[in-house]
């Protein structure tokens, strides 16, 4: 299970929504209890494809995320990324992408504007499976 607050999920919608039309991207953070993960802090990212179909993460704000991750006791979780205009699930160049099979991918769709959906999966391989998300 992975557990992010409303006001972490507000700022990854918010920063989504600004970057269209293109995937909006960055890194998740917090801490891990037995299979348990909590999401302590969201970094926005400036996805330097500056795409609607892929994202690349800046390298410098990567860093400077990472840094902060360690000045803060925090372990890095994974990443997210938005879907302007597909479902919240991996496309094939999520999965191919997708090289740690510990980290959680969060893709939040926003083909309804009115109704975004955000899920969280573990890709292994070719194979994605939806992680549970509570939101609170």
């Amino acid at each position: 299970m992975i557990k992010l607050t409303k006001s972490d999920f507000e700022k990854i919608l918010a920063h989504a929504v600004k970057e269209l039309p293109d995937e909006a991207c960055g890194l998740i953070a917090g801490t891990v209890e037995g299979g348990d993960k909590e999401i302590k802090r969201v970094y926005l990212l400036t996805n330097i494809d500056h795409s609607n179909e892929h994202f690349s993460l800046d390298p410098k704000e990567q860093l400077e995320a990472i840094k902060d991750m360690r000045k803060n006791g925090f372990v890095p979780l994974g990443n997210w990324h938005s879907h302007p205009e597909s479902p919240s699930r991996p496309s094939e160049e999520d999965k191919r992408l997708a090289f740690d099979s510990k980290a959680s991918y969060m893709i939040l769709s926003l083909m309804d504007r009115e109704n975004p959906v955000l899920n969280s999966f573990k890709i292994t391989g070719d194979t994605a499976e939806k992680e549970e998300l509570v939101i609170k």
